[in-house]
């Protein structure tokens, strides 16, 4: 009975540390894969064995109360702990095997690094996979991730880093469209045609279309009758013939294969070198990132090759 007594506290105090960081029982369930009414009983549990209210509740939402700051500092270094002696049983057997748990955005999941964990599953069969898409930047170390592959600046110190290979912005835009409305030959003329957008989930902000003109990187925000803010759905816009849109060749690659989309203005494309591999440094010596890792990097060498 004692010991289920400090099992309960146990799972309670890691609820209450994921939920603390970050600001809803949601989140904090989604971090440790159970339920919502799962992270709320186990803090109130919590509460009720060390009779303080940790959290003040409202119906929009989720704040430490002063002995809730307090504690979660201390619950925070309580959960590091266990995943380090996690971190250490998984680097003692060498073989990789345990959860990997992988963050990363919504293309780069669908396009890169879905398709690839089928084979990667059956080279290691002892290691299961958590994949989370979102374009939320998280905290890697708070949520609890093995490994994460962003795009854009780092900025978190604490975590070690591996550039991946670089991945080609290009135009694309549907044979039937173009044989209505003809191909442009510069980035000037797209003035003349219909053009698709992206905006940036994370931030509301459009993306600019970079081209290379010369020796010099232009960028331009065409005036777009339609505006998305999904890779996936502006593909589909482009190949249902609805105008001119750039995208990573990763993610057009199989509707160029299948015929749906063509390349235009190639000579004006860009590469870009702002993907990385991103781990915390407790994650150094766990063979299954390890692993993770050298298959991702030849991956995107290979999805370069394939563009070129």
């Amino acid at each position: 009975m004692k010991a289920q007594m400090v099992l309960e506290r146990l799972t309670g105090l890691i609820a209450f540390a994921r939920a603390g960081s970050l600001g809803s029982f949601t989140a904090a369930a989604h971090a440790l894969s159970v339920s919502p009414s799962a992270v709320s009983k186990s803090v109130q549990r919590l509460e009720a064995q060390l009779g303080v209210a940790l959290f003040t509740r409202t119906t929009r939402s989720l704040t430490l109360t002063a002995e809730g700051r307090d504690l979660h500092e201390r619950a925070i270094r309580l959960l590091r702990d266990a995943e380090e002696i996690e971190q250490v049983a998984m680097t003692a057997r060498s073989e990789p095997s345990g959860r990997l748990r992988i963050a990363t955005s919504l293309p780069i999941g669908m396009h890169v690094i879905a398709p690839l964990l089928p084979a990667f599953r059956e080279t290691y069969p002892k290691v299961t996979i958590d994949l989370r898409l979102s374009d939320r930047i998280i905290d890697i170390v708070d949520e609890g991730i093995d490994i994460a592959v962003r795009i854009g600046d780092l900025t978190d110190s604490r975590l070690l880093s591996r550039k991946l290979a670089p991945h080609r912005l290009c135009c694309f835009a549907s044979p039937r469209y173009l044989g209505r409305h003809g191909t442009p030959k510069h980035p000037d003329d797209l003035a003349e045609h219909q053009t698709v957008s992206l905006r940036y989930q994370s931030t509301g902000q459009t993306f600019r279309w970079p081209f290379r003109i010369g020796s010099r990187i232009v960028e331009i925000g065409p005036p777009s009758g339609t505006t998305v803010d999904a890779s996936d759905a502006l593909v589909a816009v482009l190949a249902a013939d609805g105008g001119i849109g750039m995208a990573a060749t990763f993610v057009t690659a199989p509707y160029v294969a299948r015929g749906e989309l063509v390349p235009v203005l190639s000579d004006f494309s860009v590469e870009r070198h702002n993907i990385t591999a991103v781990w915390p440094e407790s994650r150094r010596a766990n063979p299954a990132v390890r692993a993770f890792l050298t298959v991702l990097h030849r991956t995107f060498e290979d999805r370069m090759k394939q563009t070129k």
